[in-house]
């Protein structure tokens, strides 16, 4: 059975080792809500957000990635994995059994991440660490112990190759070039697994039939040059079909090197392509005008491979380029979402100053993705990015046309009349004439969310671009979603706004923003934007609004069958400048009537358990345990959190414990009270009793 092209894409059909000796590659949620996407428009992009958790996922899809046009989602191994003090970025590529229950979230995480992505039309892969089990003993992140790195919970000494099958001393691969040593001697000290075994093959096999069962839709093969492809294929044929009835999607790390080659293993799917990375590096680096002849350049077979700029390895180690190269990286991922070749990948990851330093975290476990607080890079949300995904969408399988290079920075192509595009990889502005094969017309320029247009007379079309800079535009109507101009709301640049409203809820029922400005729906309920219960009760998402402009907004819930529902107070204002801005409200309770206090309490719990609030007021959860509020535990063993209460109010409130089932824990003592008054930045200071 056929496991190369994606179900439903229609226009295309590990851990780095050898060369370079690359570095070895909390609470419950609940289920995330429904995205407002057009799940038809989908093409085949893959957003490789790499080891942001299950929450973030969830939110990404459904907030992003689903209403902006992703194809699928691609995700860090979801197996237990390493522990150790350091929480280095590579622990979880040593895998210490196959629980779903890792540093990303709990398995009931990770399934209601799949549910998330679904709802929001978008596919989801995970990365698959199947050639290997981990080098180093200890504890991993579900608890399981490992004092000899040849018996694990699922794997005897008999299960993996020795020295009857590796020949060098040490079992560690020695020789490159050695196709023995590649696929029978250690990566880097890691227990090779005997691929070759039927009972391997099944126990890999049940590990990945067991995420296809919670809806996986396909996988990444890490290291599988270090797998002969006849084991690949025979583990492949033990798998089962996706939820949705069709063959999980399998592409596959081939690391350059002498051998084995990437065609080796075409039979059991598609590779990422390296090389295609490393040409891309040469022209942005050097000259543009280059990437005329890519096709022709040594590059993969568009209809075997899957493309990429960067990825977590050759972005450490220099291959290829990184968000520290700037405007020119994200320039070469325009150019990858415009060209027609290969299944086009946008990688999006933290920020590093060391090669081996871990995503942020809080005791190893991955805290969420914050996009404006300058730790994470969010590539695949960029206003430049979600419109070419957008155009790429769009121009589908129509050919490459109309090749201009009009400097070693300049160049333009076309996709025969279904749009056109043009970059300046130059330090310096340049006006150009293109012949673009577009119908005479105005057309919004997707790269900046539509804040310009460009004129087509004749087919051809003056384009003045800025240094490093692009402009794009297609033959059907464009809407910008993310970072969009505002008819009114000044220069058309745009801050993250997070919008966090306290709301307690049915089943079936979810909370949605909307506002005056076109980012929030203009007052149209069909348009609001759905937000996020992954904190429930808080419900939180993040809105790219103008800067410098006043806009007003409400909160409303929808049930199942489309019936809205309003806040009953009056409508909220709020002002955007040049940063980020977050917003928090309670739900009925009105901005002037409201001020804020932070709870801070002293508690240790274990792991899988966290600590809320509660107490007797609405905004605290009128004492229902299933709405108290959740605390943070950045700062752990201090959990703390800022709330909405109305203003001059007395109060009481407790904290108490939830473990991963549900079960409630109450500090001991009597309620605890507090009185607000008329201003703001109030504070408790509290510890367990």
């Amino acid at each position: 059975m056929s496991r190369h092209r994606p179900p439903g894409v229609l226009r295309r059909s590990a851990t780095a080792a050898a060369a370079g000796a690359l570095a070895l590659a909390g609470a419950i949620a609940l289920p995330a809500p429904a995205a407002q996407a057009d799940t038809t428009a989908k093409g085949d992009v893959i957003a490789n957000l790499w080891e942001w958790n299950w929450d973030s996922v969830a939110a990404e899809c459904t907030n992003i990635l689903g209403p902006t046009g992703y194809g699928a989602v691609q995700v860090a191994p979801p197996e237990e994995s390493l522990k150790q003090s350091s929480y280095y970025w590579w622990d979880v590529y040593q895998p210490y059994s196959y629980s779903l229950n890792s540093r990303f979230g709990s398995q009931a995480k990770f399934s209601a991440m799949i549910t998330a992505c679904h709802k929001a039309g978008v596919k989801v892969y995970t990365d698959a660490v199947i050639n290997h089990t981990a080098a180093q003993t200890g504890t991993g992140y579900d608890g399981t112990t490992i004092t000899n790195k040849y018996s694990t919970p699922n794997w005897s000494r008999t299960d993996y190759h020795d020295s009857s099958e590796c020949p060098t001393s040490d079992l560690t691969i020695q020789d490159y070039s050695n196709l023995t040593q590649v696929q029978n001697c250690e990566l880097l000290g890691l227990p090779d697994l005997k691929t070759e075994s039927d009972t391997v093959r099944a126990g890999l096999a049940n590990y990945l039939n067991s995420q296809l069962a919670l809806g996986v839709d396909g996988f990444r093969v890490d290291a599988a040059k270090h797998i002969p492809e006849a084991d690949l294929a025979a583990i492949e044929s033990k798998l089962t079909n996706t939820t949705s009835g069709t063959a999980p999607y399998v592409f596959q790390e081939i690391y350059p090197g002498a051998t084995p080659q990437p065609s080796d293993y075409y039979a059991s799917g598609d590779a990422l392509d390296f090389t295609y990375a490393s040409k891309l590096k040469s022209a942005f680096q050097g000259n543009v005008s280059d990437l005329s002849s890519i096709e022709s350049s040594g590059i993969l077979p568009a209809a075997n491979s899957v493309s990429f700029v960067t990825n977590h390895d050759t972005e450490r180690n220099g291959l290829h380029l990184s968000y520290k190269d700037g405007d020119t990286y994200k320039l070469a991922n325009l150019f990858q979402l415009a060209y027609r070749w290969s299944t086009p990948t946008v990688y999006a990851s933290w920020e590093w100053t060391q090669s081996d330093q871990a995503p942020p975290n809080s005791s190893g476990f991955v805290t969420n993705t914050d996009c404006s607080g300058g730790a994470w890079y969010c590539l695949d949300r960029d206003t430049a990015v979600v419109g070419m995904v957008a155009w790429h969408n769009a121009a589908d399988t129509a050919a490459v046309s109309d090749w201009q290079s009009k400097s070693s920075s300049v160049i333009g192509f076309g996709r025969s009349g279904k749009g056109f595009f043009a970059l300046n990889n130059g330090t310096s502005s340049a006006t150009y004439s293109f012949t673009t094969g577009m119908a005479d017309g105005t057309y919004k320029n997707v790269v900046d969310g539509g804040k310009t247009t460009v004129t087509v007379s004749g087919g051809s079309a003056s384009i003045t671009f800025p240094a490093k800079s692009a402009v794009a535009f297609y033959n059907s109507s464009y809407t910008c979603t993310v970072g969009c101009s505002d008819a009114g709301g000044g220069s058309g640049d745009t801050v993250n706004a997070t919008f966090n409203e306290y709301a307690s809820t049915t089943s079936g029922t979810n909370v949605y923003v909307v506002g005056s400005i076109a980012a929030l729906g203009g007052w149209d309920t069909s348009k609001a934007i759905q937000l996020s219960s992954s904190g429930y009760p808080i419900w939180s998402g993040e809105v790219s609004v103008p800067v410098n402009t006043s806009f007003t907004y409400k909160f409303v819930k929808k049930d199942s069958s489309g019936n809205v529902t309003w806040e009953s107070n009056a409508n909220r204002t709020a002002t955007t400048t040049t940063s980020a801005l977050s917003l928090n409200n309670s739900w009925n309770v009105a901005d002037a009537d409201a001020t804020d206090v932070t709870f801070n309490e002293n508690a240790t719990t274990d792991w899988g358990t966290n600590v809320y609030v509660v107490g007797s007021i609405p905004s605290l959860g009128s004492w229902n345990t299933s709405d108290a509020i959740p605390l943070s535990s950045a700062s752990y063993p201090n959990w703390s959190r800022l709330v909405i209460v109305p203003k001059s109010t007395s109060f009481d409130y407790k904290y108490l414990k939830k473990d991963g089932s549900g079960n409630v824990t109450w500090e001991s003592g009597t309620n605890r009270s507090y009185t607000t008054g008329s201003s703001s930045g109030y504070t408790t200071s509290d510890t367990w009793k």
